[in-house]
């Protein structure tokens, strides 16, 4: 790879890195809780004891931000996390719990939070910090379904590559905590939650499935997105009868918009993907480029999202120091035996768009630092990507028909690797032409 071709990976990487850094969960937190006049802090001010509720992939440097500003104020302090993304805290208990499909830590996890909830007695005040995985973080299966009928049901809509919003639609009617009924346990006192949106949308009652807020979906909604990919005879029996049984109004729904019962619950949204994209199209800036942000998130399939951000190259004509910067959460329907993820897929399909063009390359990442079952955050490529990658014997076509994008890279060379983040506001795709500045 030559010289030019690997500083424009690693001015893509310090764009990346930039966006990690305007989406820290501990800084936003920070920011979030000190004094202000009628912000968080000031309304955290009035309450006699906080108790603290932590759930998600940034849970654990949340709660790290919280423990630092409200000190012995804080009464219980309880931190869920998956495995691997716990911190050494001074006040706070951290479970580890599976993510993205529950298990028995799940069910721990979420009997401990329900625990907390109702332990927050009148004039006290329940802090919840939500971040991306709390939906499979916190699992307490509904009445009559068992946690594998809830795992089963997951892994299939997962494997299905079905969007956020509907998976979570599933999710939030299978569980007695989700959808708005986990507030309904903390009845005696307040509610403030901060969240890190990691969903396309920043829907409140998305983001985590919406354990504090109101339910903008129904039972119908549920059951229609499981029939509407052919699922519902996969479904587990349990998990079919529930879902019908809601559709005939022989379950309680979710608690609705305006419900009377949720008053007492008020949140603040502190950084999404947007957050992160404009950071990344600054650094870019800054360093000569002439960047355009997507607006809005991107969805649908990953292999499309990639051809389509190709294609803007293949149609740039004054392609020095050009640059497009997009973001969202696409999907990846798994068809084949290889192993890959989102953002590793969108750059293999981008790579067979780009062949020839040696002056552009993408990074395709997680903010996260996980992009589906493997240890890559994402993947590089560029114009030369598919080229290399036959030379050693490799076919780009072959592998994204297989979903094997990870096998691809990590051959070819373009696995790009962080680590966990402890953040996720979804994805980033940074696609450029031209050498950065020196």
């Amino acid at each position: 790879m030559t010289s030019p071709a690997l500083r424009l990976r690693a001015a893509l990487e310090g764009a990346y890195r930039e966006a990690l850094r305007s989406v820290d969960p501990e800084r936003l937190v920070d920011a979030a809780l000190r004094l202000g006049r009628g912000g968080v802090g000031e309304r955290l001010r009035d309450a006699s004891r906080v108790h603290l509720l932590a759930v998600g992939k940034a849970a654990a440097p949340m709660a790290r931000a919280a423990e630092d500003q409200l000190g012995g104020r804080l009464a219980h302090s309880l931190a869920v996390v998956p495995r691997g993304y716990g911190l050494d805290l001074s006040r706070t208990r951290i479970l580890e719990a599976s993510h993205p499909v529950p298990d028995a830590s799940s069910l721990l996890a979420a009997n401990a939070a329900r625990e907390l909830a109702v332990a927050v007695r009148p004039g006290e005040c329940l802090l919840v910090l939500l971040s991306g995985g709390a939906s499979s973080l916190l699992a307490l299966p509904a009445p009559g379904i068992g946690l594998q009928d809830l795992a089963r049901t997951t892994s299939l809509l997962l494997a299905a590559g079905t969007p956020i919003e509907s998976l979570n639609a599933v999710r939030k009617h299978l569980s007695a905590l989700a959808g708005g009924r986990l507030a309904l346990c903390c009845a005696a006192g307040r509610v403030e939650v901060l969240l890190i949106s990691d969903v396309p949308s920043d829907a409140i009652d998305v983001i985590g499935s919406g354990p504090f807020a109101a339910d903008a979906s129904s039972y119908g909604d549920a059951l229609d997105c499981v029939r509407e990919r052919g699922l519902f005879a996969d479904l587990p029996p349990a998990v079919r009868d529930d879902l019908l049984a809601g559709v005939a109004g022989r379950r309680p729904e979710t608690p609705a918009p305006g419900d009377p019962r949720l008053r007492g619950v008020h949140h603040t949204l502190l950084a999404s993907n947007a957050t992160a994209r404009a950071a990344a199209c600054g650094a870019l800036r800054e360093r000569g480029w002439r960047c355009f942000e997507f607006p809005e998130p991107f969805t649908g399939e990953a292999s499309r999202v990639g051809r389509a951000l190709a294609s803007l190259a293949r149609a740039t004509r004054e392609s020095a120091r050009q640059c497009f910067v997009a973001g969202g959460e696409s999907r990846v329907r798994v068809q084949g035996s290889g192993r890959g993820g989102r953002s590793q897929e969108l750059a293999l399909a981008a790579a067979l768009g780009l062949q020839g063009l040696e002056e552009w390359a993408i990074l395709a990442a997680g903010t996260d630092g996980r992009d589906g079952p493997t240890d890559a955050a994402g993947a590089f490529a560029d114009g030369g990507t598919v080229t290399r990658g036959r030379a050693l014997g490799l076919d780009a076509a072959c592998a994204l028909e297989e979903n094997d994008s990870h096998g691809f890279f990590a051959r070819e060379g373009g696995v790009f690797r962080t680590g966990a983040t402890r953040t996720n506001v979804m994805d980033l795709a940074l696609l450029a032409a031209g050498a950065p500045d020196s």
